[in-house]
């Protein structure tokens, strides 16, 4: 992989840069901050862990999402990523389970679009165990989910290292998921409880494995109920967000955490995906195995999600609008 730097200046210019394995971003009136992109390897330690057989499918109220939490704190902390509420927990009864989402949250810079919130999230939980293959019945849950949260963790540490951006970034590993969208549909209440500006609120799920024959690197659900795909890409500068068909056959919008915030705040909240139905047959399934995982695409996709997303967190007006 060549080298090269991408030279970022906040609310003047994003230059997308396809093969970097660093960052630097100049800010007005201040020293050079040096923000490394995530390496593959960075993402098969978080990866590694997530989906590990100790974990056992990170099951609503099991030993190994606690074990998952724990990390996820860990990591929140390490990065300086401060808890939204008096502790990172969300705490939430999931049909009689006592369960909980992870929030982290840096603050904006700006003192009135730090009033003004966006959401990164990814669910944590899984299904616990699978039809038994092989002696195999852990459901390690590698692409489901425990890749779209390694993207929210992954940009956690990139924005903390930023400091720059100008709105609020909530960082939401949520839970209960596979219950029903529980965790999500907790959080969104509360927030709207206590009339949280929310911005967007960009879902990630499934991205473990490329697209085939896509001209696009990921998917957005509900393409059509936001400008949000083509913002990203005139920020990214590159054709980074694509439609899938499938994904409104198959009503994808409604079908993970970003609807119950959609539903709740009417403003663009969406899921970025690259699962298309033909790229990888272990959904729910004890084979969705880190093995599987390409941890060079992942690293890449979060590193072209990273520079539009804080340009969306720095753009003087609310750029990205429900169609």
């Amino acid at each position: 992989m060549k080298r090269c730097i991408c030279l970022i200046t906040i609310s003047i210019l994003f230059i997308n840069c396809k093969q970097t394995t660093s960052a630097q971003q100049q800010v007005e009136g201040s020293e050079k901050i040096t923000i490394e992109d995530i390496k593959a390897s960075d993402v098969e330690r978080i990866m590694n862990f997530l989906a590990s057989d100790q974990l056992k499918g990170r099951d609503t109220g099991s030993e190994g999402l606690e074990k998952a939490a724990q990390f996820i704190e860990t990591e929140f902390k390490k990065y300086g990523i401060e808890p939204y509420f008096k502790t990172y927990r969300d705490v939430f009864d999931a049909k009689g389970t006592a369960t909980y989402n992870i929030v982290g949250y840096v603050k904006g810079t700006d003192e009135t679009l730090a009033k003004e919130f966006i959401v990164l999230g990814a669910h944590i939980d899984h299904i616990g165990t699978g039809k038994e293959i092989n002696g195999d019945t852990i459901a390690n849950g590698a692409n489901d989910n425990a890749a779209g949260s390694t993207a929210v963790i992954s940009l956690a540490k990139q924005f903390a290292q930023l400091k720059n951006n100008k709105r609020s970034i909530l960082f939401v590993l949520f839970g209960a998921e596979e219950k029903g969208l529980l965790g999500s549909e907790h959080l969104a209440t509360v927030l709207k409880e206590e009339n949280l500006d929310l911005y967007a609120m960009i879902n990630f799920e499934m991205i473990g494995v490329p697209l085939k024959d896509k001209s696009y690197k990921a998917y957005i659900t509900g393409y059509e109920v936001s400008n949000m795909a083509t913002k990203i890409n005139d920020y990214s500068g590159s054709e980074l967000i694509g439609y899938l068909p499938k994904a409104k056959e198959f009503q994808l919008f409604r079908r993970s955490d970003n609807y119950p915030f959609y539903s709740k705040f009417n403003v663009p909240c969406q899921t970025i995906s690259t699962f298309d139905f033909t790229n990888y047959e272990y959904y729910h399934h004890v084979d969705d195995e880190v093995s599987e995982m390409n941890f060079k695409f992942m690293a890449s996709l979060i590193n072209d999600c990273f520079p539009a997303i804080t340009k969306m967190s720095n753009t003087s007006n609310k750029e990205i609008k429900l169609n």
